[in-house]
């Protein structure tokens, strides 16, 4: 098992071999895509810090190593074989990314500004690219169904200042940064009698976790809330299904059915 990271993390230290990477943000040459589809350029900051190799320069030796010599990484003409391959990108040269401040994706040709929206494209006369496929699907619970025993629907996610595990943000202070707790709405806690840093048992199908309880008036009855950021506080995940949608794969883990108990546990 190969592990290319900035930290030793909890999986580096499974790891047979830890590559120590660089920080794309500010150690390296390329380019970013936001979650806006908007690709923009990155450019080099600080030297890398003593020991650590650009991502590009690893996955390089590697491939010499495995009798393929690609040459030298130069960002560029690896972004302009990027471009070869994705019509999405064709038109996203470095000079137009730096002229404009950064391209959304579509971007067809080089005198394409870039879609505002992802599939703008099926409204033009006459239509560029393919038909966009559609699937009309029935109806479907979640799989993990409420019930007496289980009923309280559990959705996991993020909160605003952690990102997933913590190992880069938990590196940093934060003033919106709470310790890990369950969050309820208000009613549901006056439904359960129970007082805000309270600890309870939290239980599913599969196991059950202890966790102080929080308020949250955004919150409706019946709906419960935990992150994944800190899973040496609360095991979130030891509750969540297995089960994946059946046409995208994605997992379940937002629609976990569970019951609440109070607990005595420290």
């Amino acid at each position: 098992m190969v592990v290319q990271d900035l930290f030793y993390t909890n999986t580096a230290a499974l790891a047979d071999v830890v590559l120590p990477a660089a920080a794309g943000w500010c150690e390296s040459e390329g380019t970013v895509t936001s979650s806006e589809r908007r690709v923009q350029r990155v450019r080099q900051a600080v030297p890398l810090p003593e020991g650590t190799r650009d991502d590009l320069v690893i996955l390089f030796d590697l491939a010499r190593r495995f009798g393929h010599d690609w040459g030298e990484p130069q960002p560029e003409r690896i972004w302009n074989e990027v471009r070869q391959l994705s019509p999405m990108h064709g038109g996203m040269s470095y000079r137009r990314l730096e002229e404009m401040g950064g391209i959304q994706w579509p971007c067809f040709d080089e005198t394409h500004p870039g879609e505002l929206f992802l599939h703008g494209r099926l409204w033009n006369e006459p239509l560029i690219g393919p038909r966009a496929p559609f699937s009309a699907v029935e109806f479907e619970p979640p799989v993990d169904a409420l019930n007496a025993d289980y009923p309280i629907r559990l959705t996991t996610g993020r909160r605003l200042d952690s990102y997933n595990t913590g190992v880069q943000s938990s590196r940093y202070a934060s003033p919106l940064r709470k310790q890990e707790a369950l969050e309820l709405s208000p009613e549901d806690g006056r439904l359960y009698n129970l007082r805000e840093g309270e600890k309870v048992r939290v239980s599913s199908r599969r196991g059950s976790i202890i966790a102080p309880v929080r308020f949250d008036p955004g919150l409706r009855p019946g709906l419960a809330f935990l992150t994944v950021h800190f899973h040496d506080q609360v095991s979130t995940n030891d509750l969540t299904i297995d089960a994946v949608d059946p046409k995208s794969g994605t997992a379940e883990f937002k629609a976990t059915a569970i019951r609440i108990e109070k607990c005595t546990e420290a």
